[in-house]
């Protein structure tokens, strides 16, 4: 589900689940799991990447849609214990966005340090409010440390996608890399990360994201609402129609 490979210091995560690597309990316990492990870890770096042509596709709808309200509560906190994982993991992260980085996707992405996108046909953003659900607050405070509080704003009230220029423009990625030296430039940053002294970079971290995961700590309201609307799209139909809309079938 999550293949390591370690490179001169560099901890090399693939996500390899599924054809689209879509965001289910499992992948989300794997990536808590790993990221959570990596604070002790040897790795003074992490890339963060996928097989395929998808770095993520978001939420597993259809799981969704057949667990209801059961699968529900127990999916939304998993999927915000994962973003918060990568979030504050006191160590450089790299997201090396091989493909398709949607909703949840996009929002993994933006947990990371440093941010980069294959130049190819890949889209990124957020599809939340077009599938009718709320983020997690953790989800909200990570995109808007990403890309500043105005961008995040239009970027999750427009509910698009973004192919890679545009993606650059906004501050979804920071560098557009051929599809065939992603990993390779990926592992560089990292590398040169990973040079700056461990506790001074995990400090100057923390500092930064600080009001971020103050936000999300004191507004748990925030999680008991979006949990009360998620588990009303799981019956009421309005994600099965759009899932209809988007695949056809």
């Amino acid at each position: 589900m999550i293949e390591r490979v370690d490179d001169d210091g560099v901890a090399i995560l693939t996500m390899a689940h599924g054809p689209v690597n879509a965001m289910d309990i499992e992948l989300c316990e794997g990536i808590t799991e790993t990221f959570r492990g990596l604070t002790a870890d040897p790795a003074r770096a992490v890339v963060l990447t996928a097989g395929g042509g998808s770095f993520s596709a978001g939420v597993d709808l259809r799981q969704f849609l057949d667990g209801g309200a059961p699968y529900v509560e127990r999916f939304l906190p998993a999927l915000a214990a994962c973003f918060r994982a990568v979030f504050d993991l006191p160590k450089p992260v790299v997201a090396a966005v091989n493909g398709h980085a949607i909703a949840g996707g996009c929002v993994l992405a933006a947990c990371a340090d440093t941010a980069i996108m294959a130049d190819g046909k890949g889209r990124i953003g957020l599809a939340e409010l077009q599938v009718g659900v709320p983020f997690p607050r953790i989800a909200l405070e990570a995109m808007r440390n990403a890309v500043g509080e105005v961008t995040a704003r239009r970027l999750v009230m427009g509910a698009r996608t973004h192919p890679p220029a545009e993606a650059l423009t906004l501050g979804l990625v920071d560098e557009l890399v051929a599809p065939d030296t992603l990993r390779e430039k990926a592992v560089e940053i990292a590398r040169g990360l990973a040079g700056i002294l461990p506790d001074t970079f995990a400090a100057t971290k923390a500092a930064l994201r600080r009001e971020a995961t103050d936000r999300a700590d004191r507004y748990t309201v925030d999680d008991e609402v979006a949990l009360r609307l998620w588990t009303r799209r799981a019956t009421d139909g309005h994600v099965a129609a759009y899932l209809e809309r988007a695949t056809g079938r």
